[in-house]
């Protein structure tokens, strides 16, 4: 009856040892063993198989039963996949495959996929998962600690977070080439303050940029705005001539240089910010997340769109 517990590493290591020296004794000699020690690996690995394995070794070598060579392949089997799972191991402690949960505030989904190219150009075995949401999602999802890093502006408050500087964020004010403030230089506060205003959601980092900025211009005097429900939405109502908004320049790069878009020339535009990646600081990042994080940072904004 066959006992497959008793099935031991050492025996199938002596097999294969015995199978590549030819006999017992050159087997011993090579694992620094007695040639009894090997004999009697060799019989117990029989007695747990109920078989001959081993029919002869001597002056002619070494010769396995067909139960002897299925084991010589479970043995190449079992040696591979243990030389897999250690790799698998050293690249995880080295940070050099695993997950990553990348979450991104949607103003980010322009460029962020392209960097996620980068990293999985450099790093095949480091699975990235991509998080794409508005600014209070995110948030929500960095409460719950399920994103390891994030791509954001402003980085938030609550939760205590590690926050680094990946680029410049400039925001710009555009307009459709048919409105007649795209053909005009330095446009005076009051002629911007005429136009409707097209903005995101509450809690948007680009709507309190916006409102803010015209409160400051305008002194407190009133204008309209039109709520909408994404930066694609804005885009094609601004190139409708719907009217005009502030916006990430990294999301209207391609439509400004068609001229489908005019950045417009208004006080105090473009306004700079910052892109910041940031993680929790309560919560140890992993091995992984370290080597996707020294990546982003090291590419020193280069992944960020750019207008000539």
């Amino acid at each position: 009856m066959q006992k497959i517990n008793a099935v031991t590493l050492k025996q199938l290591r002596a097999l294969r040892h015995v199978a590549a020296e030819g006999s017992i004794s050159s087997a011993a000699a090579e694992l620094g063993l007695t040639a009894p020690a090997v004999h009697t690996q060799i019989r117990n690995l029989e007695k747990a198989l109920d078989c001959a394995i081993l029919e002869q070794s001597g002056a002619f070598g070494a010769r396995f039963t067909p139960e002897g060579q299925v084991m010589l392949e479970v043995e190449t089997q079992i040696s591979a996949s243990l030389t897999n799972g250690l790799e698998r191991i050293r690249s995880l402690q080295h940070g050099q495959s695993g997950l990553v949960v990348l979450g991104v505030v949607s103003t980010a989904k322009y460029f962020v996929p392209g960097l996620v190219a980068q990293i999985n150009r450099a790093f095949p075995e480091i699975d990235v998962i991509l998080k794409v949401g508005n600014r209070q999602e995110i948030l929500r999802e960095l409460n719950d600690s399920s994103l390891d890093l994030i791509i954001m502006g402003r980085p938030p408050r609550s939760p205590i977070n590690i926050a680094y500087n990946i680029g410049p964020h400039p925001h710009v004010m555009v307009a459709s080439s048919d409105n007649p403030l795209s053909h005009r230089r330095d446009i005076p506060a009051m002629d911007l303050l005429a136009e409707t205003f097209l903005a995101r959601e509450e809690g948007s980092g680009t709507r309190l940029l916006m409102t803010r900025y015209l409160d400051r211009i305008g002194e407190g005097v009133p204008y309209r705005m039109i709520e909408m429900g994404s930066n694609e939405t804005i885009k094609q109502a601004v190139m409708a001539d719907l009217g005009v908004a502030m916006i990430s320049q990294h999301t209207v790069t391609e439509e400004i240089r068609s001229g489908r878009l005019v950045a417009l020339d208004a006080p105090e535009l473009p306004m700079t910010r910052q892109w910041y990646v940031l993680h929790r600081e309560d919560l140890t990042i992993s091995k992984t997340t370290e080597t996707v994080l020294d990546f982003i940072l090291a590419q020193n904004a280069a992944f960020l769109p750019r207008l000539d």
